[in-house]
C-alpha cells in the first residue's frame, strides 16, 4: 500500500469537515426513524458498573501497568460522570484466568485498509495472551455495510475451534459494534458460542458524522480503488447513520442469552488527535462529550452494563498508531494524541466480564 493512498483516504473527510464550516446540520430533518428518547441509563435498563470497573482498572494499573509515560494515573484515565456508584470493595483477581472465554476483536470501519500496518487492539491482545487468554481478530470488510460484515462474523464464530466449555467474548470497536449486534440479531446459530459483547466506542446508535458525510462518501469515495482497501458493497458509512442504526435496534431484538457491556471515550479537545479535531468540532454542535467520531450516549448498548468512560479519543481507545512509528507517515502530525494504556483497558474489560459471567 502506498503511504500517500492510506493517508489521503483516512484524512480526506477530515479536511472536508474543516473546509465546510458553513455546511448544513449534521443530522438532516427526517421522519424515517423510530420514536427515540434520551434518558439516564437507569430508565433503559442499563446497569451501572462504573464503580467496580474503576476498581478493577485501578488495581491492574497498580499491579502491572504498562510502565510507559502513556499509562495515565487511574483517576486521570477514567472520566467520572455524575452518579458513579462506589466500588464494591471486593478483591480483584490479578492472576489466573477464571472463565474460559476466547477474546476476539471485531474492528471498525476502514480497518482493512490499514491492517497491514496497524491492527485494532494488537497491543492489548498480545498483553492478554501473556496472562493466559486465547485471542483473535475478525478480518471484516473495511468498506462494507453491517449486513455484509454480520455474515463474516457469523462464519468466523462458527468456524472458530473452541476448547471444551470455551465461549467467545466479542470486543467490538467502533462500527464493529454495529456489525456485531447485527450478527447476533440475524444469525441465532452463533448464540450458543457467544458469551458476551463489549462495545468499545461503538457506533451502537449511529454517528451524526456518518449522516453528514454519507453522500460525500457515496459520490466521491465509495468506488475509489485503493490498494488493500477493496470497496466491498460500499455501504459502510450508510449503515452507521443515526437512522440506519436506530432502525436496526428497533427491528432486531438483542438476544438475552448474551451479556452486553459498553465503554466510551470523553477526551475533551485537549486530548484529541489533530485528524479527529474537525469531527469533534462538528459533533460538539450536537454534544461536546464525543470522542471525535461517536457521542458518548450513542456508544452504549441498551439493556447491558455500562463499564465507564475513558479520557481517550476514538483512535486512542483501540488503534495503536503510537506503537507503529514510521508505518504511516501521518502518525506524528495528525495522530498526535494516540498514547493510551490499551493493555490495562482491555484486561480490565475482560476481568469485569469474567466476574459477570
Amino acid at each position: 500500500m502506498r503511504p500517500f493512498e492510506v493517508g489521503w483516504f483516512i484524512c480526506v473527510a477530515g479536511m472536508v469537515a474543516t473546509l465546510c464550516g458553513c455546511s448544513p446540520p449534521l443530522l438532516p430533518s427526517s421522519l424515517d426513524t423510530p420514536p427515540l428518547v434520551l434518558v439516564p441509563i437507569s430508565f433503559v435498563n442499563v446497569a451501572d458498573g462504573r464503580g467496580r470497573f474503576r476498581e478493577i482498572y485501578c488495581a491492574i494499573r497498580a499491579d502491572h501497568g504498562t510502565g510507559l509515560p502513556e499509562d495515565l494515573p487511574c483517576d486521570e484515565a477514567l472520566v467520572r460522570l455524575q452518579g458513579e456508584p462506589q466500588g464494591s470493595g471486593r478483591p480483584v483477581n490479578l492472576t489466573s484466568v477464571t472463565h474460559p472465554v476466547r477474546v476476539v476483536v471485531v474492528p471498525g470501519i476502514f480497518d482493512e485498509c490499514i491492517r497491514r500496518h496497524v491492527r485494532s487492539f494488537s497491543d492489548g491482545l498480545a498483553h492478554l495472551e501473556t496472562h493466559g487468554w486465547r485471542t483473535g481478530s475478525i478480518p471484516v470488510s473495511g468498506r462494507s455495510g453491517t449486513a455484509h460484515n454480520a455474515s463474516q462474523i457469523r462464519d468466523f464464530v462458527l468456524g472458530l475451534p473452541l476448547a471444551a466449555g470455551e465461549r467467545v467474548l466479542l470486543v467490538a470497536y467502533s462500527k464493529g459494534a454495529a456489525d456485531t449486534l447485527e450478527a447476533l440479531g440475524r444469525y441465532p446459530e452463533i448464540l450458543p458460542r457467544v458469551a458476551a459483547v463489549v462495545s468499545v466506542a461503538g457506533a451502537v446508535g449511529g454517528s451524526p458524522i456518518a449522516d453528514a458525510y454519507v453522500h460525500l462518501y457515496e459520490n466521491l469515495l465509495r468506488d475509489l480503488a485503493v490498494t488493500d482497501c477493496p470497496p466491498g458493497d460500499g455501504q459502510g458509512v450508510a449503515s452507521i447513520t443515526r437512522a440506519a442504526r436506530q432502525s436496526s435496534l428497533a427491528r432486531l431484538a438483542l438476544p438475552s442469552s448474551v451479556k452486553y457491556f459498553s465503554v466510551a471515550g470523553i477526551p475533551g479537545p485537549e486530548r484529541m488527535s489533530r485528524a479527529l479535531l474537525p469531527f469533534y468540532g462538528k459533533l460538539a454542535h450536537v454534544d461536546p462529550r464525543n470522542d471525535g467520531q461517536v457521542i458518548f450516549f450513542d456508544a452504549i448498548i441498551p439493556a447491558g452494563t455500562l463499564l465507564g468512560f475513558l479520557r481517550a479519543d476514538h483512535w486512542a481507545l483501540a488503534v495503536p498508531f503510537s506503537r507503529s512509528a514510521g508505518a504511516l507517515p501521518f502518525n506524528v502530525t495528525l495522530v498526535d494524541h494516540n498514547a493510551f494504556p490499551r493493555e490495562v483497558l482491555l484486561e480490565a474489560i475482560v476481568r469485569f466480564v469474567e466476574e459477570a459471567l
